[in-house]
């Protein structure tokens, strides 16, 4: 991973660039191109993580036994934003080993856009 460490205000310029429509655009058209190896790392990360194994599967037939529709309904949008809210970690996690891969191959310079 990179020895480079960011400060919170260059975290937050950063943040800030992306909100741009143009930026973000020029991102998700890499994003897109690169979907199914992503993919294929960011289901082998949350198999590996253990975040889909029995306590997981468990967590689908607990929710999915809930006889009352409105509880049945609140377990499973919490379900569902639980593992939003990993695949978006780990996403993260990927995209951040992309780009220091992307800047080493690269010759560790970065991209103007």
């Amino acid at each position: 991973m990179a020895e480079h460490r960011y400060s919170a205000e260059q975290v937050d310029a950063a943040v800030a660039a992306i909100a741009d429509g143009d930026r973000f655009a020029d991102a998700q058209e890499l994003v897109t191109h690169a979907a199914p190896g992503l993919q294929q790392i960011l289901g082998a990360a949350l198999d590996a993580g253990g975040f889909f194994d029995s306590a997981h599967q468990g967590e689908i037939s607990r929710v999915a036994e809930i006889v009352d529709d409105e509880p049945r309904r609140i377990a499973m949008a919490e379900l569902v934003a639980e593992e939003s809210r990993l695949a978006m970690l780990v996403g993260v996690a990927v995209g951040l080993a992309l780009a220091d891969e992307l800047r080493t191959a690269n010759g560790g310079e970065g991209s103007d856009g």
